[in-house]
């Protein structure tokens, strides 16, 4: 093996942020490929439904100009992030508001039919408690965004809550599509990781230490790992630094934690599945 894999499940850069310098950093330490997921970016604020497309394209450009800087592989998700639906609601009402995420929606399959992009996501609903005819508009714009990954073949990065019934009801509603719940991600997955604990979807897991000795533990390598860095001049290692990854891959090797075929499985095996249809 010439280099061991180390993917970073989810990564966000931006326009006001370190952009492709986080990922220098995360090259630097080991990094060889990411999901870049777009964010809502203050520089295209929401105010219908045909600027989610305008903020896609931010993301296009981000992946481009680190392409072109760096070696590491990069694996693009676009959609409407989820919790816009209750500012948006606010301000426009809830019908308008549900009636724009789907246009978002339907913009991000347009641009992976188009090849800009080869997931759906970070979609899903508020990871929070809320009002219930919020969870009800999202869960219904998810559904058709589970419809166009059945279309498409692609998978969905899901951000919501994490409770009991979290991913039985991501499979319930992948099934009720005909989506296999394997082409459903679960971000910020908690360790959860055999088929019989995520009802068959896929988990991609913040990379603590924790985390990943509890499930390995499991017996199955049947999960991702990420960082959710979301590229914050203000909170420049949040959620976690560029190089947690690489280094948490190097530790699980010097520790004996897990071998190079382990690795793989989780940094290479998983998401070129996943991505590379």
């Amino acid at each position: 093996m010439d280099k061991v894999p180390v993917y970073d499940n989810h990564f966000h850069m931006s326009p006001a942020g370190r952009n492709v310098d986080a990922l220098l950093e995360f090259q630097a330490a080991g990094g060889t490929g990411i999901t870049l997921v777009t964010l809502p970016y203050a520089e295209v604020p929401i105010t219908k439904g045909s600027d989610f497309e305008e903020s896609f394209k931010i993301t296009y450009d981000l992946a481009r100009k680190a392409r072109e800087r760096t070696d590491v592989e990069i694996n693009v998700a676009v959609g409407p992030y989820p919790v816009l639906i209750i500012p948006l609601s606010e301000k426009y009402g809830l019908e308008a508001a549900e009636e724009m995420l789907m246009q978002g929606m339907e913009d991000a399959a347009k641009d992976i039919a188009e090849g800009k992009a080869c997931a759906i996501g970070e979609v899903g609903r508020p990871h929070f408690p809320t009002e219930q005819r919020y969870v009800d508009a999202a869960n219904r714009v998810l559904q058709r965004g589970m419809e166009l990954g059945k279309e498409l073949d692609v998978p969905l990065i899901i951000h919501c809550e994490s409770e009991d019934h979290t991913d039985r009801s991501l499979s319930e509603m992948a099934r009720k599509v005909g989506l296999d719940p394997g082409m459903v991600i679960k971000h910020s997955s908690p360790p959860l990781v055999t088929e019989e604990e995520t009802f068959g979807v896929m988990p991609s897991m913040p990379a603590s230490k924790s985390n990943i000795k509890t499930a390995l533990g499991k017996g199955t390598t049947r999960f991702m790992i990420e960082t959710d860095y979301i590229d914050d001049p203000a909170k420049p290692t949040s959620i976690m630094a560029p190089a947690t990854v690489p280094n948490k891959v190097r530790q699980m090797l010097g520790s004996g934690m897990a071998d190079e075929e382990v690795v793989c499985r989780i940094c290479k095996d998983i998401p070129d599945s996943l991505y590379h249809r």
